[in-house]
């Protein structure tokens, strides 16, 4: 019976997902034309919002990235190479094989959403050449369903904002937070941690419970071989071969970075956000390489990848511009979606409500930073008015902007970049993770709130 559900699933997301670019191409006319009767905005005043939310997300779209093609960079370094070898061999059938990689990949996700998004993939495509029988979609969606836990982790935007002293906090929030939350209220919570290690445990079993008996669909070893780079020229007759092949210059390239990491993370207590994350894949890339000139010929390679990235980023920059827009009627569209939520909610009810609320903006803005920019001076107000928690309630919008994730097509790019495959190669999967996962979120949320 469970095979014959996940089997549904697989063909309906076959048949009807479209490509990613198409998915975000759609849901910028669902925007406007939901926009135009609910928020009373002219046609102009929905053209203005999108065009000006356009270019919106640029330095984010960088970010993104960066992160994806200095990762992958790592991750095709020998020595990396060799350790996540190591890493494969230990599952010997592919049902551990499964749900090895998405224990990796939801622990490393917990602990930094890049760092997970990228190891989680790479794992994955090594087990897939040494495991044999081991269906290799099921095994990336794996890798990709351990992100839902993400923003309930160490590197979740909302709870790491909610806990920054400054006034950023009292105007995000229309002065209802006037003093930061500590992350002992939102990520290391007792109900959160609960939370998160049920929904790892039940997507790990889920997954290798969804491998199937017969008929797996594998991959060849050899089609995941990466692209060979030019070797080096051992001979460097000129000062400018010279240069490209200098190991020394590489050596302070990377220590460079690493010295202001080391300062920034430790002296000055900053943040491990996800310019860190960059900055350690792409020191410690050039070290792996060991020579500018090598790094930079694995790093041309991997930039294939980021195609799919580059392109929808503008689309949904202006997604989030008619979501947030407002008009002459004085009303936004993420504010009705996030008041609609409001109005039918109790103290015990809110955290759930704001939960759904937040996944389905995220079908639409799937941005931590916009869900902050559209819920914060709504959600916390209301919260408090009714008596809940404010670590609660950004708790809720955090796990409601991971949830949906796992079927928004625009998260997964990094990891099918990689993986080289599509979409709806893996969002049959993830949508068997998304009712389990729900049902969990959904039952801690009121557990906490109660």
């Amino acid at each position: 019976m469970f095979q014959k559900i996940i089997r549904f699933c697989v063909r309906l997301v076959q048949r009807w997902l479209p490509e990613p670019f198409v998915f975000a191409i759609i849901l910028t006319f669902v925007a406007a034309i939901l926009a135009m009767p609910i928020c009373r905005q002219t046609p102009v005043e929905v053209l203005e919002h999108w065009g000006g939310g356009v270019w919106n997300l640029l330095a984010f779209a960088m970010q993104m990235a960066l992160v994806l093609l200095c990762g992958s960079t790592l991750a095709s370094a020998p020595v990396v190479k060799r350790f996540v070898r190591r890493l494969a061999a230990l599952p010997k059938t592919p049902v551990a094989a499964i749900a090895w990689v998405t224990l990796v990949s939801a622990v490393a996700c917990w602990l930094n959403w890049g760092f997970g998004l990228i190891v989680g993939v790479v794992l994955a495509k090594e087990v897939a050449r040494q495991v044999k029988g081991v269906d290799y979609r099921l095994l990336i969606a794996s890798a990709y369903s351990g992100f839902v836990v993400w923003h309930a982790g160490l590197s979740g935007s909302i709870p790491l904002t909610m806990a920054t002293p400054g006034d950023s906090l009292a105007k995000a929030t229309n002065g209802v937070l006037t003093s930061p939350v500590p992350v002992s209220e939102t990520i290391f919570n007792g109900y959160n941690l609960v939370i998160v290690v049920v929904v790892i445990a039940a997507i790990t079993a889920v997954n290798a419970l969804m491998h199937p008996k017969r008929d797996a669909v594998t991959v060849d070893p050899h089609l995941l071989e990466e692209e060979a780079t030019a070797p080096a020229d051992a001979k460097a007759t000129t000062p400018a071969a010279r240069m490209d092949h200098s190991r020394l210059l590489a050596w302070m390239a990377a220590l460079l970075g690493l010295s202001y990491m080391v300062l920034h993370l430790g002296w000055q207590g900053g943040a491990f956000d996800l310019n860190m994350v960059i900055l350690l894949f792409l020191c410690l890339g050039v070290l792996c390489y060991g020579t500018p000139q090598s790094y930079v010929q694995a790093f041309s390679v991997a930039a294939k990848g980021a195609a799919g990235i580059i392109l929808q980023f503008p689309f949904y920059a202006g997604i989030m511009g008619i979501i947030t827009g407002v008009g002459e009627s004085g009303i936004c569209f993420g504010t009705v979606i996030s008041n609609a939520c409001i109005a039918v909610s109790t103290p015990v009810t809110y955290p759930l409500l704001t939960f759904l609320c937040a996944a389905v903006l995220n079908m639409f803005v799937p941005s931590g930073g916009g869900h902050w920019a559209i819920q914060a001076p709504i959600m916390f107000a209301a919260g408090a008015n009714l008596g809940v928690d404010p670590g609660l309630t950004g708790t809720a919008i955090a796990w409601g902007d991971a949830w949906t994730n796992l079927i928004q097509p625009f998260w997964a790019l990094p990891a099918l970049a990689i993986a080289k495959l599509n979409a709806k190669d893996i969002m049959g999967f993830c949508l068997i993770d998304l009712f389990v996962s729900g049902i969990i979120i959904c039952s801690g949320l009121l557990l906490w709130a109660l």
